[in-house]
């Protein structure tokens, strides 16, 4: 019985690990997605600004 657990848990660990993987990566996409958005919108509201033109509304 020991050496069906060992196969098991050998069976499932590399799908584990991609599973992992795939996760931080696809949080590492998402984060460096909100970070460039934020400094775009910063960046249009200076210049916005600095026209004189109004407030973007993004309701």
């Amino acid at each position: 019985m020991d050496n069906w657990w060992v196969n098991a848990l050998w069976s499932v660990t590399p799908t584990v690990l991609i599973g992992l993987l795939f996760a931080v990566v696809l949080r590492f996409i998402l984060r460096a997605d909100r970070n460039e958005r934020r400094i775009y919108r910063e960046m249009e509201a200076k210049e916005r600004e600095r026209l004189g033109l109004p407030a973007r509304d993004d309701s």
